[in-house]
Order: C-alpha cells, then structure tokens, then sequence
C-alpha cells in the first residue's frame, strides 16, 4: 500500500540558504512513515502489544530539487522489500509542480521491547510488503 501526506513548508524549516533544511527533509519522511503505520492498520500501540518496536537503522537519501518557504510538498510512502528482522520503506517527496524534490530508502529494524534486540517481523507487518 503505498501512502501520501500534504505539507506546506514553514519558516522554522528553513535554513540559511533560503531553503529546506536537509533535516527537515527526514522529518516529513517519519510523518509520513507514521502515517503509513497508521493506515496499514499498525499503528504504535498495537506493535507495543506485542512487545515489538521498530528502530530505523540506516537512510538512504537523494536531494533532488530545493524546496522553499510556502511550498506545498506531498510525501509518499511505500513498502518495497523485507527480510527476516528488517525492511525498506520507499520515500518521495514531489513538490507542487510534480517535481522530485528528494526521495530516500528507509531501512528499520523489528526489535523486542524488553530485551532490546532484533526479532523476526511480525506477520501483520510482513504481510504488507511484496513477496
């Protein structure tokens, strides 16, 4: 399932170029990540049920195109693969005129909550991500 989220760019997101932080940029991502969460019918709550949390681990990620004060981004998120304890959340970031601003591989990881470490993914996550 692949999922979107509208934002428009503040002035506390702008840096001393006159443009988007590249921080900022890894912020709308786990918005958007959150949201994904959500809509896929896994929200936070229900992974602490089951004693599992979901650690980021490594970030892949293109700045293609600035964005600026006022604009109005849309950040699209997908599943695109999984392993046995990790997998790839796909990130678009596309600007009003469609055009790719950045685009990044999130890579996470399904740990124990107590134990503080990797564990298989949950089959109601795997089930969301191609075979």
């Amino acid at each position: 399932m692949k999922t979107s989220i509208r934002i428009e760019v503040r002035p506390t997101e702008i840096d001393v170029m006159g443009h988007v932080n590249n921080a900022k940029y890894l912020e709308y991502m786990e918005w958007s990540r959150e949201d994904w969460y959500n809509k896929s019918g896994l929200p936070f709550d229900v992974f602490t049920e089951m004693g599992i949390g979901t650690v980021t681990v490594n970030i892949n990620i293109n700045y293609r195109k600035e964005a600026r004060l006022g604009q109005k981004l849309e950040i699209f998120t997908e599943p695109i693969r999984r392993g046995r304890t990790s997998f790839v959340l796909k990130h678009e970031i596309f600007n009003e005129a469609g055009e790719l601003v950045a685009d990044a591989d999130v890579t996470s990881v399904t740990i124990d909550l107590k134990a503080r470490k990797a564990v298989p993914i949950p089959p109601e996550l795997a089930a969301r991500f191609p075979e």
